[in-house]
């Protein structure tokens, strides 16, 4: 692994298939949520889009009411 950036709190590791990894001060490896904002918070990683709410279970309601 290539080392990205270092920080006191942690430091920020490329692995070999492209993807970063994160090992705290402790010498233990950061996971989830903390992970995914260090990376923001250093510009390696873009915040999630949320995904678009799809209407349709609220029309099949209404045509499954008439047929009754």
């Amino acid at each position: 692994m290539k080392q990205v950036k270092r920080s006191a709190e942690y430091v920020i590791f490329q692995r070999k298939d492209n993807r970063y990894a994160v090992r705290g001060a402790n010498g233990k490896w950061i996971n989830g949520d903390d992970k995914v904002a260090i990376l923001i918070e250093a510009g390696l990683a873009k915040k999630p889009e949320p995904k678009p709410v799809e209407e349709a279970p609220a029309e099949e309601a209404a045509e499954g009411d008439a047929a009754e």
